[in-house]
């Protein structure tokens, strides 16, 4: 176990960690924060992206394993007060565990294979980024794309929300959405977009047998959806039919439906005899 307690966050350590809750300090030093013991044990499974581990003394007895894991792979581990964890953490209330992590995005180049891609254009809001990541991860998408006008996956509410699927599957970070649709048409892939000003059903895109083979959701702004100009990238919209009084579906919810039904026909595709 660590010996130190930091009791000061004028520490040059911690004045260090702190920063990387802004977005500019992230993107120069290529580190982040992940907090909360889910968070944390999901990093400690590639313990190559862990830089260092922030506990508070009553956190490293209640999560001794993780520490002891930490410790075991050669991460420096570091105590520290309660207020001093309050300064570093993005929580009201902090659970006592914080990773330094290193960024974790892959090239754009790197999903060339991927069956099931979600790309998130002018998605802004970090909280429903991070839902729409982790149910990617849960339907056994191979790739999430965040493209420049998204915000971005390092920001802590969204670590926090993906509920560690952050470093579960490849995350492409910055691209353009046309180099995105660019990329993706000619690996093969058939580009929808999620739109409930849609022409075409989910039931009809299902039925279509255009869900088998390597399928990209675009999935766009919270409030406004996806621009036409958008739009006019991919195979076409297509809207997630309502069939009771519900106006409509929020974003993380749309998703679900529509990677499920996907996933639902690639696994059935991939199971029947030939």
């Amino acid at each position: 176990m660590a010996s130190h307690e930091f009791t000061s966050v004028r520490s040059p350590r911690i004045k260090g960690a702190r920063r990387l809750a802004k977005r500019a300090f992230r993107q120069r030093e290529r580190r982040f924060l992940a907090e909360g013991p889910q968070a944390v044990r999901e990093a400690l499974a590639l313990p190559e992206v862990v830089r260092e581990l922030y506990a508070t003394a009553e956190a490293m007895q209640r999560h001794g394993s993780l520490v002891r894991s930490a410790e075991h792979a050669g991460i420096p581990v570091h105590r520290v007060t309660l207020d001093v964890m309050g300064e570093l953490a993005q929580t009201v209330t902090p659970q006592g565990l914080l990773a330094v992590c290193s960024f974790v995005d892959v090239p754009l180049s790197a999903v060339e294979r991927a069956r099931l891609v979600v790309v998130l254009s002018h998605v802004r809001d970090p909280g429903n980024a991070g839902t729409v990541l982790r149910t990617a991860d849960a339907a056994g998408a191979d790739a999430v794309v965040f493209t420049d006008a998204s915000v971005d996956p390092y920001n802590g509410k969204c670590v926090r929300a993906s509920a560690g699927s952050l470093f579960h599957l490849p995350v492409v970070v910055g691209v353009r959405i046309d180099e995105v649709t660019r990329f993706l048409r000619r690996a093969g892939t058939v580009i929808l977009a999620a739109d409930g000003r849609g022409e075409r059903s989910l039931d009809d895109v299902t039925d279509s047998g255009e869900l088998v083979g390597p399928v990209a959701w675009v999935f766009g702004n919270e409030a406004w959806g996806l621009p036409e100009e958008t739009i006019a990238l991919t195979d076409g919209a297509v809207s997630v039919p309502i069939y009771g009084s519900a106006e409509s579906l929020n974003l993380a919810t749309a998703a679900a439906v529509c990677l499920y039904a996907t996933a639902r026909e690639q696994r059935r595709a991939s199971v029947l005899p030939t």
